[in-house]
């Protein structure tokens, strides 16, 4: 058990990777070298993807891309309608960097979403959306007079919900992460054997996707909240 509180401070540490040397240094977490990682690979994928697209689908490729865009659309759209259409590229992006930074782990590189500053990051960015599609969507007299729904007195409540939402979403993500890992480490010291392997393919894999969903999912209920 020893080892494994070491381990999980290790976890909760957010190593320096490497330092640039101007300012006196600027140290770059290790967080951050996996989201360049991250974005290199996306933007790579994205370009390879949508290369010499065709009015009429002609490969498996473009069929593939466009079957996943569709699908997607079609996901959003029934939380968000017509109108919050303009926010699915935003959402699909966010969806596509988490999953990818959950499963980043299985080729050896620590998931940056294991880092409390890259989710808080993504929570605030999420909520600042939100509050934009709210001022969008009702104006700027409408946004501040939604504080005050239903009643004037619960004002207080309201405005404190704008940072709930963002907290509750962090925490939601980094704490789900981190308690996998540590599910997982429990599993190595009980059954050392085969059995950790497939608890790891649920947590790396399945788990990891499925809390990009709901990041994504309760992200977009938040602006149909919003702009409603």
């Amino acid at each position: 058990m020893g080892n494994l509180a070491e381990e999980l401070m290790s976890q909760l540490t957010c190593e320096t990777a490497f330092t640039i040397p101007i300012f006196g240094g600027i140290g770059i977490p290790e967080s951050v070298v996996a989201t360049w990682i991250i974005m290199a690979f996306l933007v790579i994928l994205s370009i390879w993807l949508t290369s010499n697209l065709k009015v009429v689908p002609t490969s498996k490729r473009q069929v593939f891309v466009e079957t996943c865009v569709v699908t997607l659309q079609g996901l959003f759209d029934d939380i968000l309608g017509e109108h919050g259409r303009k926010y699915i590229p935003y959402l699909v992006t966010v969806l596509l960097y988490i999953a990818c930074a959950n499963l980043i782990g299985l080729v050896g590189i620590k998931p940056p979403t294991k880092d409390l500053n890259i989710t808080a990051g993504m929570a605030i960015m999420s909520i600042v959306l939100v509050q934009f599609a709210g001022i969008k969507g009702k104006g700027t007299k409408g946004w501040l007079k939604s504080f005050t729904q239903p009643m004037a007195i619960i004002t207080p409540i309201n405005i404190m919900e704008v940072i709930i939402k963002p907290l509750s979403l962090c925490m939601r993500l980094f704490g789900n992460v981190l308690g996998s890992f540590v599910v997982m480490e429990l599993i190595k010291i009980i059954v050392p054997a085969f059995v950790p392997l497939v608890f790891s393919l649920y947590f790396d894999i399945f788990d990891g996707l499925i809390q990009a969903y709901v990041f994504v999912f309760l992200t977009a209920l938040f602006i149909k909240e919003a702009m409603e």
